[in-house]
């Protein structure tokens, strides 16, 4: 089972390579993963009897299985009913507004709602959630709002309506709040703002905004937070997005924390174009053209792409365009009462791409994706990411069939170390060292679809530009357990004599990674998990030693062949 990930401080977007998030400690942090209907609210066929239990903590263990890093939690806004059923017996707990105060029953036979009593365990539910995915190292976006959940216009308009369940329906509050304007059956435009940019139901407005400042002030203290406005809201939402957006982000400035805030896809009718001329800090499209260009981080999400779709293909392809990527997972086809084909967690195309998402995700532990670009002209394959720099370079490109191809490597010099990865069976060759400078051909040693891993990394290295630190600090190794390579860091405040060694369990040396003077600044080096003769070692426990400047700290570290 992979290890968690350490957090340095919330995601922001990088300002060197802005294809991906860094966090505070610099690190370029790719996410990948699986979400499912079901993760956050109990949702099935039978209320007020408690509906179907979710057991989140068993999807985190499938999530870290598969070394994933990355999920949406999915919100229902109604209390019962959904498109996706053909009857009106399917009900979703909890919601912010689900007290159920009174006086008058809703349309769900419950007592009404009262919008200003918001449900202090709906939001404890949100905070617990992302905590324990946070324990297990993984980030969460917060879905806010559901444009599923508020029209009938995308097929709803019988028993399955969702907008019967809504809070904002007349019949179902004692507030006076009727989110239905237009009588057409819908709470389409409790997501819309008027010609011009005003509000077109300002009460409406002032409740939604309220109730997301509580998920605000729930989580804003915790670093694995993302934020989505909305699941796919009409074409006609754009104005309200962008409205939201800006109260998010107005909201939390005045915090100790800010967090990415993302738009994704609108359907029916929308344009992907709207999402890059928003304020998000993240954008999840329904189709993007070529490699990602920068302009904002892309999470590839297959529910807006090809619904419960998808292979380790396209897994593969994404990751070596510059995005990240997301899979609609049927899971155990516990949401909406399903159990087709597509959600049975056995076949092996599910497995495989869930896989696939684990392995890019190994990839970029080891890649500096802060110098790393996507550029598929690089590779006869079309698909290739290669460095922006020349001193620590990666280049990988992806094969989806078994054929030789060529790589572009005129932009860097000197010796590549050679890596084959075979996506069936997970297994990894070695190549003979291959010289750069020119465009060289490459044949894989397996048929079928391969990943080639070129790369040279600096033994060690130090960043002098940024303020130097406050004291001397060796930093745990990451990843840690690993295989086969880790990287260690260390702060170093003044010009010092440095050494940093690994040392086994009886304390003889067994790689020295530097040893010489040091600029201020953050050490960084790499242990390839081989000794000072270049032959590997086994499986264990070693220690890394920092000595210098009259200190010395160790640290403990698991290798696992």
């Amino acid at each position: 089972m992979a290890m968690a990930q350490p957090f340095h401080g919330p995601l922001r977007v990088g300002t060197v390579n802005p294809r991906y998030f860094t966090d505070d400690a610099g690190n370029a942090i790719y996410l990948t993963g699986s979400h499912t209907w079901a993760n956050f609210q109990d949702q099935g066929g039978t209320f007020p009897s408690p509906p179907p239990v979710f057991d989140y903590g068993k999807y985190l263990d499938f999530l870290q299985m598969y070394n994933h890093n990355f999920f949406r939690l999915w919100v229902m806004e109604q209390s019962r009913w959904t498109l996706e059923t053909s009857d009106d017996l399917y009900w979703f707990f909890p919601g912010p507004w689900y007290k159920r105060t009174g006086p008058g029953n809703a349309n769900d036979s419950l007592p009404r709602f009262n919008l200003d009593s918001l449900d202090d365990s709906y939001f404890a539910r949100v905070r617990q959630h992302v905590v324990l995915a946070g324990e297990r190292g993984m980030y969460v976006s917060i879905m806010l709002f559901n444009g599923w959940n508020v029209t009938s216009a995308k097929g709803g308009v019988g028993l399955n309506n969702p907008w019967k369940g809504h809070p904002f329906n007349k019949d179902n509050n004692v507030n006076g709040i009727d989110g239905d304007t237009n009588g057409d059956s819908s709470g389409i435009e409790i997501q819309h703002l008027v010609s011009g940019g005003g509000d077109g139901n300002a009460a409406v407005t002032a409740y939604q905004i309220r109730y997301v400042h509580r998920v605000i002030d729930e989580v804003n203290d915790l670093d694995n937070v993302l934020y989505e406005i909305s699941n796919e809201s009409d074409a006609g939402a754009v104005a309200w997005q962008y409205l939201m957006i800006d109260s998010v982000k107005a909201y939390e400035q005045a915090k100790p924390m800010q967090h990415p805030v993302g738009m994704s896809a609108m359907y029916p009718g929308g344009s992907d174009q709207v999402l890059y001329a928003s304020h998000a800090d993240w954008v999840a499209p329904a189709n993007y053209s070529g490699d990602a260009d920068g302009a904002k981080v892309i999470v590839y999400d297959t529910d807006h792409t090809a619904g419960i779709g998808g292979d380790e293909v396209w897994v593969w392809e994404s990751f070596c365009q510059g995005f990240n990527t997301l899979f609609m997972d049927g899971y155990d086809g516990s949401a909406y009462g399903n159990n087709i084909e597509g959600f049975d967690t056995s076949l092996v195309v599910w497995k495989r791409l869930r896989a696939a998402m684990g392995q890019t995700r190994a990839y970029s532990l080891r890649m500096d994706l802060q110098h790393t670009i996507p550029n598929g002209s690089t590779s006869s394959t079309g698909f290739c990411l290669e460095p922006t720099g020349t001193t620590w370079v990666d280049y990988l490109a992806y094969s989806p069939v078994g054929a030789s191809f060529t790589v572009n490597l005129s932009k860097v010099s000197g010796d590549l170390n050679v890596e084959w990865f075979n996506t069936l069976d997970g297994t990894t060759i070695t190549g003979t060292t291959v010289t750069a400078g020119s465009t060289q051909s490459f044949n894989p040693p397996f048929s079928g679809e391969s990943i080639l891993y070129l790369y040279r990394h600096p033994t060690a290295g130090v960043d002098e530009t940024a303020a130097p630190p406050s004291r001397f600090k060796l930093h745990q190794n990451y990843p840690n357990p690993f295989n086969p390579e880790t990287t260690i860091t260390a702060d170093i405040p003044v010009r010092s004599r440095i050494e940093l060694g690994i040392y086994d369990l009886l304390g003889r040396r067994v790689r020295m990674l530097f040893d010489g003077e040091r600029a201020p600044g953050t050490l960084s080096a790499r242990w390839d998990g081989k000794d000072d003769h270049g032959m590997p070692v086994g499986s264990g426990v070693y220690f890394c030693m920092l000595k210098g400047g009259g200190h010395s700290s160790v640290g403990r570290m698991l290798l696992l062949r």
